[in-house]
């Protein structure tokens, strides 16, 4: 059984995540933590209880950083940042309202205790909005980076970005809590970023199948995922069919199913934090000559077939009634 803590920014592709995690026989999500990052704090965790709470999952959801590290807002402010395309980060997902309360404890304080006790040794944490949740408890207790066994990150991009020409919207958003993390020391940092998740999308076929599924998660990842591909912005002309990358369940995929990366490597990897046109994005460098220490395993390349495969697994279940026949 693979046990992890889910720390989000819900944001569809992120309900993607917690509903795999969540479901998946192979998975255990013990906690699920949210932070600032698509939509405001608020609404993040709002929106983590109401996946959970629609597909009937009893996990427990801490409430987290409510802005960025050091800075006082995200870079760019996310109102001005989604002017142009205000539908695609809706505030609230299309699910009932959440009846599960949040968990009094503050998100840091729950990783903290998590990650310090012996016998949560195997667990794995997996990152899939801003870090900076992951860079407060690292700097409030500096033992978890030899307590974390495995971080398993979206994020960044090694070519191109989606909010700017460089940079992707999780290490952008905060890059001093990216930087921050990249270089705590930990363990295992595996990142998967823009590149990798992009070799994955989802078709409109996909979200037939999720709906013929017939349970609250396939009906849930239809919705989503028909919203993702009104909303891409690809021109139709790049793509052989409507699709869209689901970004963030692909760190799951990878935990249950490693082949679903198909190609990557280790590397010395950091975040850029001031450069006026480079700000928040991902350093990779590939160079076989670099005498800098590597930091962590990045994916360049996925299998949608693999990444499918895993999905169509998971919400086939529904807590209620098992697991639906093929």
């Amino acid at each position: 059984m693979i046990r992890l803590v889910l720390d989000c920014d819900p944001g569809t592709d992120d309900a993607f995540a917690i509903m795999l995690a969540a479901l998946h026989p192979a998975t255990e999500l013990m906690a699920v933590s949210t932070v600032n990052g698509n939509v405001a704090l608020p609404h993040t965790t709002e929106n983590a209880l109401r996946v959970l709470d629609h597909i009937g999952a009893q996990v427990p959801v801490f409430a987290g950083a409510d802005r960025p590290l050091v800075r006082a807002d995200l870079p760019i402010p996310r109102d001005v940042l989604n002017a142009d395309n205000p539908k695609f980060q809706v505030a609230e997902l299309a699910l009932p309202p959440s009846r599960t309360p949040v968990q009094d404890v503050p998100a840091v304080r729950m990783l903290i205790d998590t990650f310090l006790d012996p016998a949560n040794a195997d667990v794995a944490l997996v990152a899939i909005g801003p870090l900076t949740n992951v860079a407060l408890a690292l700097e409030q207790e500096p033992r978890l980076a030899e307590r974390i066994p495995r971080l398993v990150l979206m994020g960044g991009a090694h070519v191109g970005g989606n909010v700017t020409s460089t940079a992707e919207f999780n290490l952008w958003a905060d890059p001093e809590a990216a930087r921050a993390v990249f270089t705590a020391g930990l363990r295992e940092i595996v990142v998967l970023p823009l590149d990798a998740t992009h070799s994955a999308p989802l078709t409109w076929a996909d979200c037939d199948a999720f709906a013929d599924l017939g349970t609250p998660a396939g009906e849930a990842a239809a919705m989503f995922l028909r919203h993702r591909i009104a909303q891409d912005q690809t021109p139709d002309g790049l793509k052989a069919e409507p699709s869209a990358p689901v970004h963030d369940p692909l760190c799951v995929a990878y935990l249950i199913r490693p082949d679903v990366i198909t190609s990557g490597g280790a590397f010395p990897v950091t975040v850029e934090t001031t450069g006026e046109l480079t700000l928040g994005q991902l350093i990779v460098d590939t160079r076989p000559w670099s005498k800098a220490p590597v930091t962590a395993t990045v994916a360049f390349s996925a299998a949608v077939e693999v990444f499918r495969e895993v999905l169509m697994e998971a919400f086939a279940h529904d807590l209620g009634t098992g697991p639906t026949p093929p």
